[in-house]
């Protein structure tokens, strides 16, 4: 209920497009002594969420009335989003201070490869924490054991890995980010505004890429249960033990997604300037032809197949528009454009959201059809990377 509500009023996606580019604006302008440019960044959103991780799954065990332990979690999620858009960005924007064009790729593919894996390994906490004999039920409002240590762990996870990056990353002193980058070390006044205005092409051109990728995987996060129900399971009715079975099964498609974006990761990891726009295009045309077959086999081990296809245009979208976008800018505001960015991820799905509610019933209400438009949107973002005329702006190599 819960999640329902955030994803009602899409919460994730707004505090998205709110918090990376004030992220990325303020800590243009920032520099800490011996913390850095992007760290406190990291440092402050690492601390909020795990605070966030500790008391979200204690929601309905601090005596709330059940409406009030509702909004509680509700904020509690708006707080995590907050939070951890505010932790992410900055390793995002340390790429684009201290990676070299060279190895941008490289560095890219590896950043969504960890995500990815991050992702399959909360997954399977609970599941872990079932097996070893931690118990998986609860009283009614209450969340399982497993679940609540698989919220304990994660923040445990986050603490460590934000405490390791603060040790062993050394960012640039405002001098020698300078000298890299080759621009003056004095910070011009201006604002989002005059800094959008004068956004390199590659920002807008690479955004209407984004904008029909994320609009796709919306349609896939939000009618893919269902159309795997209708297809293979053949039914509609979300209460049914079909409909549960259905469910269970894109859990593991979700995961073969995942694999395949790790395996299409390390392959795209060594791209160049020659293969990186081609690549991009058939990374994207496969995860067309992959919602193509989620939305009418009614095989499992056919769309098995179609998330392999999807798991390859997820990291394909998700490594590459990130190279072509900062190896376009020249140093003087790359955290402010990387978090400015991030709209094309937010934006496009909050207007597939609110489109569906016209285009699915003149889809005849039908949840395979909301993936063949998904498969369409991809055909259309494939032929988009045409548009985009990659430029560089050389970078020194790194500065000791």
């Amino acid at each position: 209920m819960v999640k329902s509500i955030c994803q009602r009023y899409q919460l994730p996606p707004l505090a998205g497009m709110v918090v990376q580019p004030l992220v990325g604006y303020f800590s243009d302008r920032t520099w800490i002594p011996k913390i850095g440019r992007r760290l406190p960044y990291l440092i402050l959103g690492s601390l909020v969420a795990i605070v966030v991780m500790a008391l979200l799954p204690n929601a309905g065990s601090f005596g709330f009335k059940a409406s009030t332990a509702l909004w509680f979690g509700a904020v509690a999620i708006l707080f995590m989003d907050l939070s951890s858009n505010m932790s992410m960005q900055p390793f995002k924007m340390m790429i684009s201070d201290m990676v070299n064009d060279s190895q941008k790729d490289m560095a890219w593919s590896w950043q969504t490869i960890w995500g990815n894996i991050g992702g399959v390994i909360a997954n399977l906490f609970p599941y872990f924490f079932t097996a070893i004999g931690v118990a998986n039920v609860a009283a009614q409002g209450q969340l399982p054991a497993s679940v609540k240590w698989s919220f304990y762990v994660g923040a445990i996870i986050l603490a460590v890995s934000a405490a390791f990056t603060v040790w062993k990353v050394d960012e640039y002193e405002p001098s020698k980010y300078a000298e890299y980058h080759g621009i003056s070390e004095t910070t011009e006044k201006t604002n989002i505004l005059k800094i959008i205005k004068n956004a390199p092409k590659v920002f807008w051109t690479l955004g209407i890429v984004q904008f029909f990728c994320w609009a796709g995987f919306q349609y896939l996060w939000t009618y893919g249960t269902g159309a795997v129900a209708a297809n293979i399971w053949h039914t509609t009715d979300a209460s049914s033990g079909a409909f549960q079975a259905a469910g269970n099964w894109f859990g593991v498609l979700s995961s073969i997604e995942t694999v395949a974006a790790i395996v299409w990761g390390l392959v795209i990891s060594r791209l160049s300037n020659k293969t990186r726009k081609p690549a991009y295009t058939l990374g994207l045309f496969l995860g067309a032809v992959g919602f193509f077959m989620l939305a009418t086999t009614g095989s499992k081990a056919m769309s098995a197949l179609s998330f392999v296809l999807i798991g390859i245009a997820w990291v394909t979208m998700n490594a590459v528009p990130f190279t072509i976008l900062t190896n376009a800018l020249d140093g003087m505001h790359d955290g402010t454009y990387m978090g400015l960015f991030n709209t094309w991820i937010c934006f496009p799905q909050i207007v597939a959201s609110i489109v569906s509610f016209a285009v699915y019933p003149l889809l005849g209400n039908q949840m395979p059809h909301m993936i063949m438009v998904s498969a369409v949107l991809f055909i259309i973002g494939g032929l988009s990377v045409w548009f985009i005329k990659e430029t560089s702006v050389e970078h020194g190599d790194a500065v000791h």
